[in-house]
């Protein structure tokens, strides 16, 4: 799955996954995270999400990473704020108060860009990559992120043979295949949205569960 892929989606408007209203796990779980307000909080794959709008009006600096520009000056357009814009290293940085986006490949992150990071949400980023490439972007961002760091990821769960991703359904065991030791993963919800979900329901899915995590790296 080559990054145009993706540009090509947001340039077709083909964002299903973009959601028009704040996630309701976060909204729910990310209280019981306890990050301290201050704390600097990645979100990977960000699209222009509202989470992060979320995120910053809840204390927290938001680092987003997207890989298509659309994305990002929509996501300030959106909120009614003007970026400033700078080059860093493969990166094109939008920065506003409390909220800057990284516009390139997430895969090109160091461990300098993510000292400061204290969490991570990641709703749509590890689901939206296909097998091959989910443990390169663990080893790659969450491999990065330093000790402490408190994470909620949000997956989904169905019969993988009954609608091709992404979304791709990552279950249960996978993530703790793929985080577990260097993070301790603890279930905190297991939810069947299938009734909410017309498009899994239209492809003939059966089981559809949206699964919440709170990750800690040791």
């Amino acid at each position: 799955m080559q990054p145009e892929f993706w540009k090509q989606r947001w340039a077709e408007g083909q964002i299903g996954w973009h959601q028009h209203e704040v996630d309701r796990l976060l909204n729910k779980h990310w209280p019981g995270l306890h990050v301290a307000s201050g704390s600097t909080v990645l979100v990977p794959l960000c699209g222009k999400s509202l989470d992060m709008a979320w995120l910053a009006s809840a204390g927290h600096p938001v680092i987003g990473v997207e890989l298509s520009g659309m994305a990002c000056t929509a996501f300030f357009a959106e909120q009614g704020l003007e970026p400033t814009e700078y080059q860093r290293g493969a990166f094109t940085v939008f920065s506003a108060p409390d909220i800057t986006l990284w516009c390139g490949d997430v895969f090109a992150l160091e461990s300098a860009d993510l000292i400061n990071v204290a969490a991570v949400y990641d709703r749509a980023a590890l689901i939206a990559l296909p097998p091959e490439l989910r443990q390169r972007y663990v080893d790659v961002v969450y491999g990065q992120l330093p000790a402490g760091c408190t994470g909620l990821l949000i997956t989904l769960e169905f019969p993988q043979d009954e609608k091709a991703g992404p979304p791709f359904s990552v279950d249960e065991n996978e993530v703790r295949q793929r985080f577990e030791p260097a993070w301790t993963v603890e279930l905190l919800d297991r939810h069947d949205i299938l009734a909410s979900e017309p498009r899994f329901a239209e492809a003939g899915v059966g089981p559809l569960h949206t699964v919440a995590y709170r990750l800690i790296k040791l």
